[in-house]
């Protein structure tokens, strides 16, 4: 572990086209597996959670389970809606759809009970899942029918049609976001580096990091199924950490080259930084890996589908710095001597005298007054940094959590305003209850009848829909029957919410649940998203309870302190939590509405806390690695516990500022998005990377350390190295110095 960083830059630096070129084919060679294999997506039971899951795995094994559905809305252009007109054109519809081989059946029009609009309803075939993909013929159809019939307005809409609304409007958010964070990105770059080549190299390895990890994810979805959602992940992560890393090691790399002062060899020098921003790039992968892998303990397909692709990205991102990298700086290096000499050439031939660069000071002014409040009164700037953490984090306390489903969807896609239009002229179709029960074939009738009564009792409750005599429908075998109760409420509505508790905890028990031996579940859009939450709430002390440990135990090892690793593991909460009480500020509430261009939920969208608790986590670690891996390396090397201190925060200070900004940028991008999912993951990561490199390493981390002085660095275990020194190092075998 210690060595392999240096053997690899080594080879790299001595075959650097074998190098650059072996990296490409990796990347090649990645996505045409990819390719070759394809894509396995999840299907509608990888998405089974509690008690609703259980009712829809009952349902599907009777043939009873949810099929895709779309509704077609016909009303009038002006005026009373002619009904005459309006049949003509749903027969129209219904002959056009039942000759599409994707549609099951047509059921005949229902008109709205205030009379201006017709609906007619399409159920297709399929699973629930494949509508989105077979419904643009279904869109199709119905345009044809609004254009033959000019004086209606013809419209459709359903769960098919949102759900390709919606990934159509992810794609061109994604194509958004990168327009805005790619060109941001390299401006910080150039002003890093001052070259467009060397702005160009982080880029160039973060795009490729991320084409190879889209081959690999594809393969990985035939151990896990994809969800759809771990292609966003991989362009998230992989172009923040695959910048990040690479930023690392070559101002590393820049530092060595300033220090040698023309007399080392661009091989010598990148084996040098191998040594040390090399080892401290592996070394935060892994502790990002280790983090980002505590979501597999959730069991749900969305957070292992977002574990799979950050671990890949992260994993190659760490290769290709490891790699390829040190094969490009050979060749910038050597063509960077190249041109020196021809202008040292040139002014020779002048008889112009030879210029010495002065390097330049390591940071600025600005790290210099960020860091003095710490380096002179460190007790009150570590009281003062951790209350303000503290008072942002407050409104994390008041946290409410939702399943944000269909009615929360951007209004900016055409059929969710079809979709409002629909749900105005037939509220019933806002929520649906689906009571499952099954039980042997020779009770059907009696359980029928159970279902039956239940489905009378409920339309009494005011919350319920009054839809005529319940339906119940039975399965070919007798074993399974089902009924559908609506509900005029939106699904995320107190009232929606309220309806499924009183038909679980009062009207089941009383009705068939008194049934012996028949067992009875709930689903629907409430169902699945009040057992998903409560699944979400129940696992997440697992997830912190291991995220925690293993945090700890990778600092400590890593260090060799477990007072840093306790450290740590303290910094990465408060950071956490702030960025939490921060989201909750702003998004749980209806202030910045306006100021962000989203429609507030009231809450907090319910896979958000935990994803971002643990990404925010492993980020964290990201940066607790390459600043304690300084100032360790400076102790190593014979400086005081507080000389360390200040040395190794101030030369990593700048670097790791410019880094985060480079996150901010990509994560900040995310909350132009349409999804207030996506803007509330976007917000929460740019503030807590932002809060983590400013206030947390600048302020807390130098303020504690300089308190706790040579404590923090008490061993785990004695040492039985000799202290290290810096060896000589010659131009074209260079022997680094050991890294703590």
């Amino acid at each position: 572990m210690r060595t392999r960083p240096v053997h690899m830059a080594r080879w790299s630096a001595r075959h650097p086209w074998r190098a650059i070129v072996g990296w490409f084919v990796f990347v090649l060679l990645c996505l045409g597996a990819g390719i070759a294999a394809g894509n396995n997506p999840a299907t509608t039971k990888d998405f089974w959670v509690g008690e609703a899951g259980h009712a829809e795995s009952m349902a599907t094994d009777g043939g009873l389970q949810r099929r895709p559905t779309e509704h077609i809305l016909i009303r009038a252009r002006s005026g009373p809606l002619d009904t005459e007109r309006a049949t003509a054109a749903a027969r129209d519809l219904t002959v056009r759809m039942d000759a599409l081989p994707e549609v099951a059946d047509v059921a005949p029009p229902v008109r709205s009970k205030d009379g201006t609009a017709l609906r007619v309803t399409v159920v297709m075939k399929g699973a629930e899942l494949d509508g989105r993909k077979n419904v643009v013929p279904l869109l199709d159809r119905t345009a044809q029918v609004a254009d033959a019939h000019p004086d209606l307005i013809v419209e459709e809409t359903g769960s098919p049609a949102i759900s390709k609304g919606v990934n159509d409007q992810r794609g061109e958010d994604l194509a958004l976001s990168e327009r805005l964070s790619l060109p941001v990105t390299l401006v910080i770059l150039l002003i890093v580096f001052g070259s467009v080549v060397m702005a160009g190299v982080p880029l160039l390895l973060a795009l490729s990091s991320i084409a190879a990890t889209m081959g690999l994810a594809m393969l990985a979805s035939h151990l896990m199924p994809d969800p759809g959602v771990g292609t966003n992940m991989i362009l998230l992560m992989g172009l923040a950490v695959g910048v990040d890393y690479t930023l690392f090691y070559l101002k590393r790399e820049r530092e060595e080259r300033s220090r040698a002062a023309g007399r080392l060899s661009p091989e010598a020098l990148v084996e040098l930084a191998a040594a040390t921003a090399g080892r401290a790039v592996v070394v935060s992968g892994l502790a990002v890996i280790v983090c980002t892998a505590t979501l597999y303990l959730a069991t749900d397909v969305i957070f292992s589908s977002l574990a799979t692709g950050t671990i890949l990205v992260v994993a190659v991102a760490v290769l290709s710095s490891l790699t390829v990298l040190p094969a490009l700086l050979v060749k910038l290096g050597h063509r960077a001597e190249r041109r020196a000499a021809k202008k040292a050439a040139r002014r020779a031939k002048r008889g112009a005298p030879v210029v010495t660069k002065t390097a330049k000071p390591e940071n600025g002014r600005i790290f210099g007054a960020l860091m003095r409040p710490a380096r002179r009164h460190p007790a009150i700037t570590l009281c003062a940094s951790v209350l303000v953490m503290l008072a942002v984090a407050a409104p994390a306390l008041g946290l409410k959590l939702v399943d944000p489903g269909r009615d929360t969807f951007s209004r900016d896609i055409p059929a969710m305003q079809v979709y409002d239009r629909l749900t105005t002229a037939f509220p019933e179709l806002l929520v649906k209850h689906e009571v499952v029960t099954r039980s042997t074939p020779d009770r059907a009738p009696e359980v029928r009848k159970a279902l039956t009564e239940l489905g009378r009792t409920a339309q009494a409750d005011p919350l319920f829909a009054r839809t005529g005599e319940p339906v119940v429908r039975t399965s070919a075998d007798g074993r399974t029957s089902v009924l559908e109760l609506a509900v005029p409420h939106p699904a995320p509505s107190d009232e929606a919410i309220a309806s499924l508790g009183h038909l679980r905890d009062r009207y089941i028990p009383s009705t068939v649940g008194e049934l012996a031996e028949a067992d009875t579940a709930v689903s629907g859009d409430v169902a699945r998203g009040q057992d998903y939450v409560h699944h979400e709430r129940s696992k997440l002390p697992l997830v912190i309870g291991f995220l925690l440990l293993l945090t700890f135990a990778t600092t400590a090892v890593v260090f060799r302190s477990v007072i840093v690793g306790l450290l740590g593991v303290v910094l990465n909460l408060l950071s956490a939590a702030a960025a939490l009480g921060a989201l909750v500020l702003v998004f749980q509430g209806t202030w910045a509405e306006g100021l962000l261009d989203f429609d507030s939920l009231g809450a907090i969208a319910s896979r958000v806390p935990l994803f971002l608790f643990v990404l925010l986590f492993g980020l964290s670690m990201d940066y607790q690695v390459f600043v304690v891996s300084r100032i360790k390396e400076a102790m190593d090397h014979g400086m005081t516990a507080r000389e360390a201190v200040l040395d190794g925060i101030g030369r990593s200070a700048k670097v790791v500022t410019s880094a985060a900004l480079v996150m901010v940028t990509i994560f900040a991008a995310f909350v132009f998005l349409h999804l207030t999912e996506m803007k509330q993951m976007g917000f929460c990561l740019a503030v807590a990377v932002l809060l983590d490199a400013v206030v947390i390493r600048m302020m807390i981390l130098p303020s504690a350390l300089l308190l706790l002085g040579e404590r923090a660095w008490r061993p785990l275990r004695p040492s039985r190295r000799k202290p290290a020194c810096v060896p000589p190092v010659s131009a074209d075998r260079p022997v680094a110095p050991h890294v703590g």
